[in-house]
């Protein structure tokens, strides 16, 4: 896993960021996080999911079939790529929004055609006070 994001032109007024470029979008979806969130632990057959931060922080694990779970601690404006069987989830360390761009059956009548549950998570929920 990498953060793949970067400028493609700054100056004094700021910076243009192409988040994504020549690729077809399927759905665009804001998920939003309270400290302690956990979403995710699963994985798509068929989508590819590319994660963005708008804000906050979000702890990142993804497990690609047959190597090690990979951990990243993500902040706004970082930018990773879920691909199809790459399994991921989420954690909010923070208060957080992370905008979602999926290519594939991913959104409204389709959410759960092509998302399939982990039996062993790779980010277990705490509840509160514990």
């Amino acid at each position: 896993m990498k953060k793949i994001i970067k400028p493609v032109f700054s100056d004094d007024r700021g910076d243009i960021i192409d988040i994504l470029a020549g690729i077809e979008i399927d759905a665009v979806t804001l998920i939003t996080f309270t400290k302690g969130a956990v979403r995710a632990n699963h994985y798509h057959k068929e989508t590819t999911q590319w994660n963005y931060v708008l804000k906050g922080e979000v702890r990142y694990v993804s497990k690609k079939p047959n190597e090690d779970a990979v951990e990243e601690f993500l902040t706004k404006g970082d930018f990773v790529c879920s691909e199809p069987f790459q399994s991921h989830a989420f954690e909010g360390n923070e208060d957080s929004n992370l905008l979602i761009l999926t290519k594939g059956p991913r959104a409204g009548k389709d959410y759960e055609s092509d998302t399939y549950r982990l039996e062993v998570p790779l980010i277990k929920y705490k509840e509160k006070g514990l």
